[in-house]
């Protein structure tokens, strides 16, 4: 309402500024035809209506004004429902889990991690030489498998074959336990 009556406002402002004009334009006319009386009393109209062009202006100004704070009332208010449902949540939210809880579930966690590590030192301390040596051999039996499975047929191999026998490769024992 207060944006129709400001645009209302703006008409009427027109209108007087037409006015304004035609009357300055009949005040001199009136002069030259030596009506100075009548030319001065349309002059005090045309004076009285520049008033009242001015206090337009003043409550066009006032009302734009307040259209700018409704407006921004309007906003401050979605933000203080944002707020206020995201502090309902919050509150859901914590008493569904209390900090004991919080603290229980952190603590299990460590005593999982702790007991992993455990394990882990265990399996990396228990490895022989011997059973590393067994391991990497069967790796490379399986990988030298999956070759000759693998492997398109085609032409037929070379009068002399190069020498592919397994290299031995020794592991660090913290890579077998990881691995």
């Amino acid at each position: 309402q207060l944006k129709q009556q400001r645009d209302k406002l703006k008409q009427y402002q027109k209108r007087i500024t037409l006015n304004l004009e035609r009357e300055r334009d009949v005040a001199r006319q009136l002069l030259r035809d030596g009506k100075k009386a009548k030319a001065l009393l349309l002059l005090k109209k045309k004076r009285y209506q520049e008033q009242l062009l001015d206090k337009t202006e003043n409550q066009i100004s006032n009302l734009e004004r307040m259209v700018q704070d409704i407006e921004f009332t309007q906003i401050e208010m979605k933000v203080i429902e944002g707020l206020k449902i995201g502090n309902e949540c919050l509150h859901k939210m914590h008493e569904v889990m209390s900090v004991e809880e919080v603290e229980r579930i952190i603590d299990e966690t460590q005593d999982a991690v702790e007991y992993q590590r455990q394990i882990d030192e265990m399996l990396a301390g228990s490895l022989t030489e011997e059973d590393e040596d067994a391991i990497l051999e069967e790796l490379n039996a399986i990988t030298q498998a999956d070759a000759v499975l693998h492997e398109p047929p085609g032409e037929p191999l070379p009068e002399q074959i190069p020498d592919a026998s397994p290299v031995k490769i020794r592991a660090k024992p913290e890579l077998v336990a990881a691995s």
